[in-house]
Order: structure tokens, then C-alpha cells, then sequence
């Protein structure tokens, strides 16, 4: 065989083994790039879902804090209509008081014998005075009933003790000056005298008779 012949048999042999080496190396190559886009996709996913989580409870939160707002300004608006005549009505409470003070300057006898004018007078007296109490009623406005009642010091201000040995002690035997509430809150305090002395109120008497 001729040197011509042999190189180019071995050119040949050269090129029929190069494509099986190289073979195995690109397929390697190819399976380590779909890693990599692998790799990338499930960082890129996994940083969307966080974003996704992140955006939803800032939402959330958002949301939480609008409707906090919106029960805080219903509470206040609903707190403005009933007491927001708060003022007023311990100002038309002190009218109400000149009327029955002015009643109670008059005993019954008096009043069942009153002909005439003072008789008129007096009827009129007591017919305002009702129908304040039954304005401040519609308002919201309604009077403490605290004779006989136990004394309780958030609604009855005690003012003197009277010794009564019949009565349990703690009792409110005496109403000074009527007390008032407003939407369920005290507007004024009724201001009574109690009882001291009796027979205190048992623990199951108490319990079921609170005021």
C-alpha cells in the first residue's frame, strides 16, 4: 500500500471513530442543561408562589384592616345617635327635677282638695312633667328605679344610712334624687340613702335579685 493510500485509510478510520467518542459527551452535555432549566424553573416557581403568598396575606391584611374601619366608623356613628345628647339631656334632666320638686311641695290631701286655678295649675304641672319623661324616653333617656332595690354602686350613689333593723341591710330606702341612664350607660347616678343594721342579704337572694 502506497503512504497516500495509508493516510488516507487512516483519515478515514480517524472519521469513522470520531462521531462514537464524541457522542456520549453531548448527550451528557444536553441531560446537564435540562438540569439547569430544571433547576431554574422550580427556583422561579418557587419564588412566584412566595410572591403570590406575600401579595395575598398583605391583601388580607388589607382588607381585615378596611373592615375594622368600617365597624369602628358603624360603632361611632351608632354611638353619635344615641349619646350624642349626652349634655343636653342631663341639662333637661334638671327641668324634670324643678317639676317634680315642684309637685312634692304639695302634699296629696292638698292636691285632692285643690279646686279651681291651682287645681288646673297643678294638673298642667303634671302633665308636662310626664311628658318629658316620656320625650326623654324616646331619646333613650329612662329612670333608674332604685327605691327598694339593692344598692348597687354603679348606678346609686349613697348619700346617708338610715338604721332600720326590718329592712336587709344595703337596701335603698330613700331616693334624694332620681338617677338616669342613657342607651344602657348611667347619665346620672340616682342619689339614695340605705339601710344599715338588717338582716344582710343572703348569697342566693343576692344572686337572683342583682339590683
Amino acid at each position: 500500500m502506497s503512504e497516500d493510500n495509508r493516510k488516507r485509510a487512516d483519515e478515514n478510520d480517524a472519521a469513522a471513530h470520531a462521531p462514537q467518542a464524541s457522542e456520549p459527551a453531548a448527550q451528557a452535555g444536553a441531560v446537564d442543561a435540562e438540569d439547569t432549566i430544571a433547576v431554574q424553573l422550580a427556583a422561579e416557581k418557587e419564588r412566584l408562589e412566595a410572591e403570590v403568598a406575600s401579595l395575598k396575606d398583605k391583601f388580607l391584611r388589607a382588607f381585615a384592616e378596611a373592615d375594622n374601619v368600617r365597624r369602628r366608623a358603624e360603632r361611632e356613628v351608632a354611638d353619635a345617635k344615641v349619646y350624642g345628647i349626652t349634655n343636653f339631656a342631663r341639662d333637661v334632666l334638671n327641668v324634670a327635677d324643678d317639676f317634680e320638686r315642684a309637685l312634692g311641695t304639695i302634699d296629696a290631701e292638698a292636691r285632692a282638695k285643690a279646686e279651681g286655678t291651682l287645681k288646673t295649675l297643678l294638673e298642667g304641672i303634671d302633665l308636662t312633667a310626664r311628658a318629658l319623661t316620656q320625650t326623654l324616653g324616646k331619646h333613650g333617656v329612662a329612670r333608674i328605679e332604685a327605691e327598694g332595690a339593692k344598692f348597687d354602686p354603679n348606678l346609686h350613689q349613697a348619700m346617708f344610712e338610715v338604721p332600720d333593723a326590718k329592712v336587709p341591710a344595703g337596701t335603698v330606702v330613700q331616693v334624694v334624687q332620681p338617677g338616669y341612664t342613657i342607651g344602657g350607660r348611667v347619665l346620672r347616678p340616682a342619689l339614695v340613702g340605705i339601710s344599715k343594721g338588717g338582716p344582710k342579704v343572703a348569697p342566693t337572694e343576692a344572686a337572683a335579685n342583682p339590683n
